[in-house]
């Protein structure tokens, strides 16, 4: 009797399971965004949030959690009900490098990859004023000027990358914390930090209008959002490489039917050619089709795991 009851209950779960699938979204979707608003994740969040809005027939409201190099906002998403109501765009920092902090979540457990939005290049700028217009000349400086080079650390990426630069040349920086990409763009126009590492979204506006810098980019090839500026091996620092992305999760559990409608919308948006221009302009290449799957976005997120995670445990990196 026992055991019939618990497939009776059984049945009755996956039905209202499936019944709650079929007629998802009944309510606005939330993305959570790791960082504070006018940085690179915030405006692709918005851009997606928007041109998936009609195929789910519901409103995604954007809300920008900051603080922690996103361990915060990606900790609310591991915490959230499965239901597809609050997803988050994760990106290397958050979903990779984070691991330098101390989690309360398992980055490879706690999440339901929905599919990969984008590639992005990474690119290391300085203020307008700097002496140095290239890696060497950077380098150069740096060794003359023993530690007094400030370093903008908005995220885990920044951090990593700067700790390699670092151990890559024998040099030193002063890491200055910024809550994001926004905050610490407008320290660099005013002056008061001198490098940064950041995705090509938040650094081409600012470089066409001739206020930052850029000095490398930090990708294994030159990049076609960026084609006249050459990499970091070309520049003389071979492995210094930084690795940019856009991903939507979901919390771990959420049904797969639910998964499957939002992936669906997401692809969707990612085709409009609207979309696609409006990514490009903001030097963000849309991922490959094959990338864009559940499926995709989890082989993609498991070899970026296995890439990186030995190289920053090897250097020791660790934020306490």
């Amino acid at each position: 009797m026992r055991i019939l009851f618990a497939a009776i209950a059984l049945a009755v779960s996956a039905g209202v399971g499936e019944v709650q699938a079929q007629t998802y979204p009944t309510r606005p979707v939330t993305l959570i965004v790791p960082f504070p608003p006018g940085g690179s994740t915030d405006t692709a969040a918005r851009i997606i949030g928007e041109r998936m809005r009609q195929p789910l027939g519901q409103s995604v409201v954007i809300e920008n959690v900051g603080g922690a190099g996103g361990t915060i906002a990606v900790g609310r998403v591991a915490r959230a009900s499965p239901d597809g109501y609050t997803i988050d765009i994760g990106q290397w920092d958050t979903h990779v490098g984070s691991i330098i902090y101390p989690l309360t979540y398992d980055l490879q457990k706690d999440f339901e990859p929905i599919g990969l939005m984008s590639n992005n290049p990474q690119l290391m700028i300085a203020r307008k004023r700097f002496p140095a217009d290239d890696l060497k000349g950077l380098v150069a400086w740096m060794k003359s000027n023993p530690g007094m080079a400030t370093f903008v650390d908005q995220n885990a990426a920044a951090k990593v990358t700067g700790i390699l630069m670092q151990q890559s040349t024998g040099t030193t920086v002063q890491f200055i914390p910024y809550r994001g990409a926004g905050p610490a763009m407008q320290a660099m126009l005013g002056g008061q930090v001198d490098l940064m590492v950041v995705q090509a979204a938040v650094t081409l506006p600012q470089a066409r209008a001739g206020t930052v810098k850029i000095l490398a980019n930090l990708s294994p090839g030159r990049s076609p959002v960026v084609p006249g500026v050459p990499t970091s091996e070309e520049s003389g620092i071979p492995g210094l490489y930084a690795s940019g992305w856009f991903g939507l999760f979901a919390p771990r559990g959420t049904p797969t039917e639910i998964i499957a409608r939002l992936n669906a919308a997401m692809v969707q948006a990612l085709a409009d050619p609207a979309l696609r221009a409006r990514f490009s302009d903001l030097g963000l290449d849309v991922a490959p089709r094959e990338q864009q799957t559940p499926e995709g976005l989890a082989a993609f997120h498991k070899a970026e795991i296995e890439k990186w995670w030995p190289i920053i445990k090897a250097a020791g990196i660790k934020v306490e």
